[in-house]
């Protein structure tokens, strides 16, 4: 077979396929193989007047199709497929050549790969690929890692499927060194994770609180959706609002248990922010409501607990007033902004924190502009995040911009008033109200901490360290409670 393609697909599972059309809609000829070979040819069968496609039965005959240096994508399941897919067809590629993996693996996984590969000449790219299999073929938001040399060859080509962000530019970007393009893909879904989350605490407290019905909250996200809010998430969540289910006639999310399923990378997420130690609460919070939903045994049993005793007026009427029910919209539009910033900054401190620990250099604007369009948490407000990066590439955090400050400060007495009405009516708000905390505790002057480290002294002499001079010191707590410098 003649090399004539310029970029392979490897694995033909949805996103797969989407990503393989999407290559042959831009211009590329695009070589296909799978495992099985009924759904190479399905594709072509079905999908073959949408561009040049080039299918092959083998491993062999996969990489003889494609053109030097050759550049093949394989989309299969993280760990043990990825690794099954570099066995199969890493000992036929040559130095200079590049196998991306597109899915979602630990970029734990990606760094040993890359650095296998490597020594043998071969350019690993992590990917991460967000937008579903919808983005997968009309445009995903792309973040690669890998080596600067590896992008050159590829770059181009995930310019060209890649989603367009408002401004016309291309959302995808270069992320750094070998697993940063799948670590930023993980802080992707898990500041997913805290979005979806917080839009869920929102129509519940309208729901609970305010007696509203899905459809009427529906209309309340469609007009948020036209405002600072303008996101994705919010646009679908009014979708699903108005949906109804076609057997019973009932609100459809009315009918779907209230079970909500991960498949890890949020788990990853906040595992690998314990590990840098980076607080990132809202997304633990997500993970951890997500976690506390399927546990139908532990919530079955606790049931009958008691709750609020008397519920506030409007709401002992089952439904407030139609002024009552705009007034505390509002109030939860603003805690909904307030807490999605909170969470999108954990975010970006932990993209910072692991591109320090894993000497990436990644461009925190970079990561905001590839994120404007194609991906699960695109949203208007990135791109004031992606002007306040590219303003200051110091910036601490998204927190000491001058803008979001205003907005947080502006917001913070019906963040405050929303939270409290959460805890009078027994809605579970975790998201919104763990960010409120993480806000308190920054702009805090002092913390308990200091306390909780005196009785780390008390009970293990761990040490402490004193406001008003150098050094670090022990209290003999169990003798004479004399203070002793240990350094």
């Amino acid at each position: 077979m003649s090399a004539s393609a310029r970029i392979g697909v490897t694995g033909l599972a949805v996103m797969g396929r989407n990503l393989a059309r999407n290559f042959a809609r831009s211009g590329f000829t695009v070589a296909l193989h799978n495992r099985t070979e009924a759904r190479t040819r399905e594709l072509v069968e079905e999908f073959g007047d949408e561009g040049d496609f080039v299918p092959t039965s083998s491993p062999e005959e996969f990489v003889a199709a494609l053109e030097r240096p050759r550049c093949l994508v394989a989309m299969v399941k993280a760990g043990g497929p990825t690794d099954a897919v570099l066995d199969r067809f890493a000992g036929l590629l040559e130095p200079g050549d590049v196998l991306v993996d597109g899915g979602n693996a630990h970029f734990e996984d990606t760094r040993r790969r890359e650095a296998a590969l490597r020594e043998r000449g071969v350019h690993f790219v992590g990917t991460g690929i967000s937008g579903g299999e919808e983005g997968a073929l009309l445009g995903p938001s792309i973040m690669p890692g890998g080596s600067a040399e590896s992008y050159r060859a590829l770059g181009p080509m995930l310019e060209k499927i890649a989603a367009r962000a408002p401004d016309g530019t291309p959302c995808t970007a270069h992320m750094g060194p070998d697993g940063a393009g799948h670590f930023v893909k993980m802080v992707h879904n898990g500041i997913e994770y805290a979005d979806m989350q917080l839009i869920a605490e929102a129509y519940d407290l309208l729901r609970k609180a305010a007696g509203l019905a899905p459809a009427e909250i529906a209309e309340v996200f469609r007009g948020w959706n036209r405002g600072r809010l303008d996101s994705y998430l919010i646009e679908i969540t009014a979708e699903v609002l108005t949906h109804t289910d076609a057997d019973t006639g009932l609100p459809f999310v009315d009918v779907v248990a209230d079970r909500a399923e991960q498949k890890g990378t949020g788990r990853w997420t906040v595992q690998t922010a314990l590990d840098l130690g980076v607080p990132v609460p809202g997304i633990a919070q997500a993970v951890f409501a997500r976690s506390q939903s399927g546990h139908t045994r532990l919530r079955t049993a606790a049931a009958a607990l008691p709750g609020p005793e008397a519920a506030p007026s409007g709401a002992a009427r089952g439904r407030m007033t139609d002024g009552e029910a705009a007034r505390f919209a509002e109030q939860v539009e603003q805690s909904l902004y307030a807490s999605k910033v909170i969470s999108y900054a954990q975010g970006w401190d932990m993209v910072r924190a692991g591109s320090e620990e894993y000497g990436w250099g990644i461009d925190l604007a970079s990561v905001a502009a590839v994120w404007r369009a194609g991906c699960i948490i695109r949203a208007a407000f990135l791109d004031r995040i992606r002007a306040a990066f590219t303003e200051r590439p110091g910036l601490p955090t998204l927190l000491a911009d001058p803008a979001f400050a205003r907005e947080l400060g502006e917001a913070q007495d019906d963040w405050r008033r929303t939270v409290a009405a959460a805890t009078r009516h027994g809605v579970p708000v975790p998201g919104m109200s763990g960010a409120l905390a993480y806000y308190d505790g920054l702009r805090a002057a002092r913390l308990p901490a200091a306390l909780t480290q005196a009785q780390r002294d008390y009970f293990g002499a761990h040490t402490y360290r004193r406001t008003d001079r150098e050094g670090t010191f022990h209290t003999r707590w169990g003798g004479d409670r004399a203070e002793v410098r240990t350094d």
